[in-house]
């Protein structure tokens, strides 16, 4: 089988036929996610994927497949979401890196590498579900689907201070609560300390019904969201009586020293520059602080500074200190969701909203 320009076709052989309904998906969508996404075709017979289109595309579709089918090895699930992340992995990574075997189409079968020559090159073969990438919690498993993602995560693991910074739907503040959910897990913290300011959009608790604890609860809702995601309910939920997980308004953690913690500050465009100076010198011995937020989509009343924006242009040139920026490219949502946020950037501006 050759391509339309007459060159042949890649074909990717599987092992293991077991995993092939998964990796393709139902009616075979996640192929044909892949041949949207690069303008090509996949045609599966078998445990052979054949890829027919532009050489590099094609390159793509088959590192992509690759890292799938290892994820599937390796126990994962795989979503339409895992597909996007791994085509969009594939995209920017060294191509020739990959080492599962696959061939022209039209080369004969006794001139395949030697099976000492393809074990080695599985040996060498990189997955987006690799071990310095993998986030253990006690309900998933969970991994980049962007390289920036990835990149987010080793700042995470590796430096004691972290900003994600970008447009929602980018997962700043999911794989920070993933990474503090981890550390826990391991005891490599003995807390976490979740924390965002909670008056938004206008909004302001005086008005709002009921005790204080329940007129914050609303605004600490997505941090809870994340919680439950990766711990069972139960575990939060006892967690929080033993004072091992704190979800908590920015304001409380004023006069506090905060040690051996994993502390998020989440929304932090709507702090202003004396909360954000008040919350950084809240870390302690043995802590990491992340602070998530998306500088375009500041809240706070017109005139008054943004705390983030004025901490990245004093602490921008800290090396020790890594900020990691997200784009439109980088949003895992929805495809729809990255489209909105470029059409909002092209138009110059963008209305109040949440990662």
């Amino acid at each position: 089988m050759t391509t339309n320009g007459g060159e042949p076709a890649l074909v990717i052989d599987f092992d293991d036929t077991r995993l092939l309904a998964p990796l393709f998906g139902e009616h075979d969508r996640h192929l044909a996610r892949i041949e949207q996404r690069l303008g090509l075709s996949l045609v599966p017979r078998g445990n052979r994927v054949a890829i027919l289109g532009e050489a590099h595309s094609a390159a793509v579709a088959r590192a992509a497949l690759e890292d799938l089918y290892q994820r599937l090895k390796g126990g994962l699930e795989v979503t339409v979401a895992d597909v996007d992340g791994a085509v969009r992995m594939a995209e920017v990574q060294p191509l020739e890196q990959t080492g599962m075997q696959s061939r022209p189409d039209n080369q004969d079968d006794g001139a395949t590498a030697p099976k000492s020559q393809r074990n080695s090159k599985r040996k060498s073969r990189r997955t987006t579900g690799s071990e310095d990438t993998l986030i253990r919690t006690q309900k998933k498993l969970i991994t980049p689907r962007s390289p920036k993602q990835a990149a987010y995560v080793d700042a995470m693991r590796h430096s004691d201070l972290v900003f994600g910074l970008g447009p929602a739907g980018t997962g700043k503040t999911y794989l920070a609560v993933a990474i503090a959910v981890s550390m826990l897990l391991e005891e490599a913290v003995e807390r976490i300390v979740l924390t965002r300011p909670a008056v938004e959009a206008g909004e302001r608790l005086g008005f709002l019904p009921g005790a204080l604890e329940e007129k914050v609860d609303p605004y600490m809702r997505p941090m809870y969201d994340a919680l439950y995601d990766m711990m069972p309910g139960d575990r939060v939920l006892r967690r929080r009586d033993a004072g091992e997980i704190e979800v908590a308004p920015l304001a409380y953690m004023r006069g506090r020293t905060l040690s051996n913690a994993c502390i998020i500050l989440d929304e932090a465009q709507n702090t202003t520059p004396v909360q954000m100076k008040m919350f950084l010198t809240r870390m302690g011995e043995n802590s990491r602080m992340v602070v998530t937020g998306d500088p375009s989509q500041v809240d706070l009343p017109a005139g008054t500074p943004s705390g983030l924006k004025d901490a990245l242009g004093i602490l921008g040139g800290i090396e020790s200190i890594k900020m990691i920026e997200f784009s439109a490219d980088d949003v895992v949502r929805h495809p729809l969701v990255g489209t909105i946020v470029r059409a909002y950037e092209q138009a110059g501006k963008t209305p109040a909203g949440k990662d």
